[in-house]
């Protein structure tokens, strides 16, 4: 949650990265052994769950074993909102794993109202499979240093514990769900939870050219918090949910993900959750939350196209 002053009150934009639920990040992974294509459940940045897949706990071998990815997108999107105004993103993650146990960092480029330098988190936990369904449970720390503008709170650094499971349905059907939650969303002083579930279906490898692999993901999820302390307004960031569905291409170690994304917040409330400093007025006025009526673009409906490398 990235919030800069107005007045009494704050607009908030809230960090979430659900770690387990996308796989050793929050946003880190699933069953999958490919390179990409697993389900995102709103995980941040370019952990594992967006970008790598994770192999199953009777997969994992008793050495340790290191992972890394990097790549760009045209626009860095966190549960349907934005974390870079719309505008191309940079990222690279890498992981450390040994059995069941990992622990890993990604770093990410942000455009946000308190003006860090940019995103980094780190996290850790554990991978076990029960009775074929395939967990993450995990914790990761949020990160913006640099901050120019850290508000009242004196910046948005929090922590959040996630767990996830992931089932394979047959040959090529696969399903996730997760749940996360953090006691200080953004360093507000409000408590913040998400759940999600996903689908996602593998092309058949024989239908396709050698070395190519294709998936297609949906999921969706719902978020809702707490109060915020008094200096931000004391009241609660708008319940809201929010759905995403697009196809992934891997070749090799290169990966192509092209996904829409959209929320049923309106642009009101998507100023008050995420502060965009350029929000503009015309909108409809709220006393408590939105008492200049102003508006943003950062939450409404948006196609993105990412490219990475998985080493």
């Amino acid at each position: 949650m990235i919030r800069q002053p107005r007045g009494p009150l704050t607009a908030a934009f809230i960090g979430l990265w659900l770690a387990p639920m996308t796989g050793g990040s929050a946003s880190a992974e699933t069953p999958e052994v490919s390179s990409g294509g697993a389900i995102s459940l709103g995980n941040r940045g370019w952990s594992a769950a967006e970008t790598t897949g994770v192999a199953p706990a009777t997969e994992l071998g008793s050495e340790l074993e290191f992972s890394a990815r990097a790549g760009f997108a045209s626009d860095y999107i966190y549960r349907g909102t934005t974390m870079n105004n719309r505008e191309p993103a940079a990222g690279a993650a890498f992981e450390a794993s040994f059995s069941s146990l990992y622990a890993g960092g990604t770093i990410a480029t942000v455009t946000l109202p308190t003006q860090p330098v940019a995103e980094f988190t780190t996290s850790g936990g554990i991978r076990p499979k029960i009775a074929n369904i395939d967990f993450d449970l995990g914790v990761t720390y949020f990160a913006y240093p640099g901050e120019k503008f850290p508000g009242p709170t004196n910046g948005i650094n929090y922590w959040e514990a996630a767990i996830r499971g992931d089932k394979s349905i047959g040959e090529w059907f696969h399903v996730a769900a997760g749940y996360a939650y953090s006691p200080n969303v953004s360093n507000t002083g409000a408590w913040s939870q998400y759940a999600a579930a996903g689908l996602g279906y593998d092309v058949p490898t024989r239908l396709l050219p050698k070395n190519l692999t294709v998936k297609f993901t949906t999921a969706a999820g719902y978020s809702w918090f707490g109060n915020q302390v008094p200096q931000l307004g004391g009241f609660p960031l708008p319940a809201y949910l929010n759905w995403q569905a697009g196809v992934t291409f891997t070749y090799k170690a290169f990966n192509l993900d092209l996904r829409y994304y959209d929320t049923n917040l309106s642009k009101e409330n998507c100023f008050v959750y995420t502060g965009d400093p350029s929000a503009r007025p015309g909108g409809r006025i709220d006393p408590i939350t939105n008492p200049a009526g102003l508006v943003s673009n950062w939450c409404g409906a948006t196609i993105v196209a990412k490219a990475w490398v998985a080493f």
